[in-house]
């Protein structure tokens, strides 16, 4: 797949087998991630790779009651809000269950750390796609980085006291019929250009 196909046909997989990829597929896709590009080289982008399937289960459970005591708005943002309404009826797992969770954290007082972070995020997912992996970008640890819950779990599973979690994303084998992710390239109804010559 070269990458442009790459990119046009990468699509979000929610619906995953629970079987783990194997450890050269997983190291590849890293190794993307690690090449990204950062500010100033500074390649400070902290990589927290999680297959435990306990740990998945509690990080679900804390981020499920984190979102059930938040109240939904009228400009609450939709991704937000579905996790909040879908947590407060106690059914919400924000990693569809996928077998591996990648957290991206970065330093606190750093202003790439956001830029950084979703640029491997990208390159991760481009790199699943071409493996014949799903995957799909996930906020929720982001907007629950300062939570008091989630960030004491973090800190066990490495996350450092100088960093937050800025994004995230999921990969596994897609749970379709032929085992391959959606592919259908999304019709682009926005992102307008403007060219100046």
């Amino acid at each position: 797949m070269n990458t442009y196909d790459a990119i046009k046909t990468r699509r979000s997989t929610r619906k995953f087998k629970s079987e783990q990829i194997d450890n050269e597929q997983l190291s590849k896709i890293i190794d993307a991630g690690r090449a990204a590009p950062c500010g100033g080289n500074s390649q400070s982008t902290h990589f927290i790779v999680i297959r435990n399937k306990k740990v998945l289960d509690d990080l679900a459970n804390l981020a499920r009651d984190a979102f059930a005591k938040m109240e939904v708005h009228e400009d609450t943002y939709k991704s937000l809000k579905m996790s909040i309404l879908s947590s407060k009826k106690g059914s919400y797992v924000f990693h569809y269950n996928a077998p591996v969770l990648i957290v991206t954290a970065n330093k606190i007082n750093y202003d790439n750390s956001m830029a950084d972070c979703a640029c491997a995020i990208e390159n991760m997912m481009l790199e699943a796609n071409d493996l014949d992996l799903g995957c799909c970008y996930i906020n929720q640890l982001n907007w629950l980085s300062d939570d008091e819950n989630v960030r004491a779990y973090m800190l066990k599973l490495g996350l450092a006291e100088d960093e937050r979690i800025f994004a995230s994303m999921v990969v596994g084998k897609a749970d379709s019929k032929d085992g391959l992710p959606i592919r259908t390239e999304r019709p682009i109804t926005g992102n307008p250009v403007d060219y100046v010559d």
